[in-house]
């Protein structure tokens, strides 16, 4: 993933990831390391906590060094995508400010999209059923993604 940010992006000074709390937020800070290893970008990562069970999203609170967002890309990262809620939520505080680009980056694609949410950087694409449960596994020293 982090080869393809860079090929989508290799003429830009700087780039910000924005990670969904928890296992996004983690693989924000990996793919992160994973840039600064094999490019010149400057990125920086934010973490993003909101409720991912809620119907109705008050608000995003967003944790870390507020980088300059003019005229930057801006990639929202999360370990899943099922419905693509909790993405569009993610992405309100960055509508209301004049960045260059958003995309979206997500270890496993389910494909249950609900919500006008497209991926832009793809780990997995897995076809599963409403039924069946991904958990992602970023903390261990082995990464791993289950179907349960």
């Amino acid at each position: 993933m982090a080869y393809h940010i860079h090929e989508n992006h290799y003429q830009e000074r700087d780039l910000i990831l924005a990670g969904i709390q928890d296992s996004g937020y983690q693989l924000a800070e990996f793919i992160q390391a994973e840039l600064e290893r094999i490019s010149p970008l400057q990125v920086s990562c934010l973490r993003l906590v909101l409720d991912k069970q809620a119907h109705i999203q008050p608000s995003v609170s967003i944790h870390g060094e507020w980088p300059e967002l003019n005229n930057k890309v801006v990639i929202l990262v999360d370990d899943v995508l099922n419905s693509g809620r909790t993405l569009a939520f993610a992405m309100k505080p960055f509508l209301e400010q004049a960045i260059k680009k958003l995309e979206v980056a997500v270890l496993v694609n389910r494909a249950h999209k609900r919500y006008p949410v497209s991926v832009d950087y793809t780990g997995y694409e897995l076809a599963t059923t409403l039924n069946e449960h991904i958990q992602v596994n970023l903390k261990e020293v082995e990464m791993a993604v289950h179907l349960l």
